[in-house]
C-alpha cells in the first residue's frame, strides 16, 4: 500500500528518502557523518513543522488513513479484550465496537468508533459512520458496565452520524438523544477520548463524560470544516478559513474548557508511531482511572452534570 504523505510533509518525506538511499550506499562508502548531518537536519525540520501546525493540518492529521483507530488502540493497550455484538433490536453494527478489556489492572467497558483501511473494510464499516443500531448498542454495552460497576471509556473517531433515509426512518435523533440523557446519570465512572475526528452528534452520541480527553491531533466540532465552508461560502475552497474560525482542534478545545487533558502524540502524529501513541493513551487512562474510581456514583452524577451544564455559558 502506498505511503499516503500530507502537502505539508513532503519536505520531510523528501529528506527521509534520501537518507534512506544515503543508507543504503553506506554498506559500499563511508559517509557516516553526512547521514547524521541529515538526521539532524530532518530532527529540525519535523520539530518545526509540527511545532506550528494550522487547524487545517490538523483536521489532516485527525484523518490521516494510517492513524490508528478504536480496536488499534484497545489490542495495544488491553488484555483479555471480549467483543460484544449487536443492539437486541436491529442488528450489529459494525461502525461501533466494544467490549469488556483489562487496561493492567483495570477491568473497563470500552466503546468505540471503527474506521476501515481500504475501500472493502471502509464499506463494512460504514466509514465509521453508526446508524441508530450503533448508539443502541453503545448504550446496552454501558449498562451492562454499570450493572457489573465496571468504569467506562469511549473512543471518539468519525465524520458524522449516518445521514441515510433509513437510519432517520429508525429513529437516529432519538438515538443519540437517549445516550446523552442515559450517559448522563450512568453510575460508574465515564471517560472520553476523542482519537481523530469528533463531528457532530455522531461524536456526542458517545462523548457524555467524566474526562473528556484528546489526542494532539484531532478535531472535535458540531461541523466539519467542509461543511462549514459550503454553508457560509456556497464552496469547499474556504475550508481552511472555516477550521481557522470554527477553533476546532485541542488547544483551542482545552482554552475554552469543552475538554480536560491533551494527550501528546508521536512527533509527525499518531500514525507515524502506533505503539507510542498508544502507550501515551495508556498511562494517561490509567491516572485518570485511579482518581475516578474513588468517588461514589452520586457525586459522579452531580460533577458531571455540572460539568456539561457550565458548558456554553456567556456574559453579556
Amino acid at each position: 500500500m502506498a505511503k499516503t504523505i500530507l502537502d505539508f510533509e513532503k519536505p520531510i518525506a523528501e529528506l527521509e528518502a534520501k537518507l534512506e538511499e544515503m543508507k543504503k550506499l553506506s554498506d559500499k562508502i563511508n559517509i557516516e557523518d553526512e547521514i547524521m548531518m541529515i538526521e539532524e537536519k530532518a530532527k529540525l525540520i519535523k520539530e518545526s513543522v509540527y511545532k506550528d501546525l494550522t487547524r487545517w493540518q490538523r483536521v489532516q492529521l485527525a484523518r490521516h488513513p494510517d492513524r490508528p483507530y478504536t480496536l488499534d488502540y484497545i489490542y495495544a493497550m488491553t488484555n483479555n479484550f471480549v467483543e460484544l455484538h449487536g443492539d437486541r433490536g436491529f442488528k450489529d453494527d459494525k461502525a461501533i465496537v466494544g467490549g469488556f478489556a483489562a487496561i493492567d489492572e483495570y477491568k473497563v467497558m470500552i466503546i468505540g468508533h471503527q474506521k476501515g483501511r481500504d475501500t472493502k473494510s471502509n464499506v463494512f464499516r460504514n466509514f465509521g459512520m453508526p446508524n441508530p443500531e450503533g448508539y443502541r448498542k453503545a448504550l446496552r454495552l454501558m449498562k451492562l458496565a454499570e450493572k457489573f460497576n465496571k468504569p467506562v471509556i469511549t473512543m471518539i473517531d468519525t465524520p458524522g452520524a449516518f445521514p441515510g433515509l433509513e437510519a432517520e426512518e429508525r429513529g437516529q435523533a432519538e438515538a443519540i438523544a437517549r445516550n446523552l440523557f442515559e450517559m448522563s446519570r450512568l453510575r460508574v465512572p465515564i471517560i472520553v477520548v476523542i482519537i481523530g475526528e469528533g463531528a457532530s452528534g455522531g461524536a456526542l452520541g458517545i462523548g457524555v463524560g467524566d474526562r473528556i480527553l484528546m489526542l494532539e491531533n484531532c478535531w472535535y466540532s458540531v461541523i466539519s470544516p467542509e461543511s462549514c465552508s459550503s454553508i457560509l461560502w456556497r464552496s469547499w475552497d474556504f475550508k481552511e478559513q472555516a477550521a481557522e474560525a470554527l477553533k476546532l482542534t485541542a488547544p483551542d478545545l482545552f482554552e475554552q474548557r469543552l475538554i480536560d487533558r491533551i494527550i501528546l502524540e508521536p512527533l509527525g502524529g499518531a500514525h507515524k508511531d502506533h505503539l507510542q501513541a498508544a502507550n501515551n493513551l495508556k498511562a494517561v487512562l490509567k491516572e485518570e482511572l485511579e482518581l475516578l474510581i474513588k468517588i461514589k456514583p452520586e457525586k459522579l452524577i452531580e460533577g458531571r452534570l455540572e460539568k456539561f451544564g457550565k458548558m456554553g455559558e456567556y456574559v453579556e
